[in-house]
């Protein structure tokens, strides 16, 4: 078994900065006007009311956060796991966002659940912005690190593809990467 990197300490930074902050009005009512446009078009994967607004305020928290369009962030995960929380690849990467497991060890407890769809959001959005500060704001670069694949634009390409088709908004507050 291989030795993982020391963490970066641009990563560790992007997690320390991933804190609670007080939205403005102007911003809860972003985020409800974004809540509505989405719930109709996560039904086909989640069907149930309750849960899909779950999902979509605790996707919309934290991709705010980690600096993240929520949209994006839906697009990552229907590529992802088609929104199965307790889906594993053959890789062995783990929910919504398919985080590996040695991400626990990097950034974690070792209780952390990546099927839990709230410890695996935050997971996912830290690294995702994580690798968005490494490329410099290179959201192609920044998607094809997330999945493993840089130097390779199928899996960026399948991402956007999601985003333009489903997940996509018309509000310019909305925009792809907000760094």
């Amino acid at each position: 078994m291989r030795a993982l990197p020391a963490t970066p300490a641009s990563l560790r930074d992007t997690l320390d900065a991933v804190r609670d902050s007080p939205a403005s009005p102007a911003d809860i009512w972003a985020a409800r006007q974004w809540l509505n446009a989405m719930a109709p078009r996560l039904t086909r994967y989640v069907p149930d009311e309750g849960r899909r607004r779950e999902l979509l305020g605790r996707v919309h928290h934290e991709a705010r956060l980690a600096g993240l369009s929520p949209s994006l962030v839906l697009a990552v995960i229907q590529v992802e796991s088609a929104f199965q929380a307790q889906a594993v690849s053959s890789a062995g990467a783990v929910g919504l966002m398919q985080i590996m497991p040695f991400w626990v060890r990097e950034l974690g407890l070792p209780a952390d659940d990546l099927k839990d769809p709230h410890r695996n959001l935050r997971y996912g959005c830290t690294i995702l912005a994580h690798y968005l500060a490494v490329e410099r704001g290179d959201l192609t670069r920044a998607l094809a690190r997330y999945n493993g694949s840089l130097g390779k634009t199928w899996y960026p390409e399948r991402v956007m593809r999601a985003l333009a088709d489903r997940w996509s908004v018309q509000d310019a507050g909305h925009a792809t990467a907000r760094r």
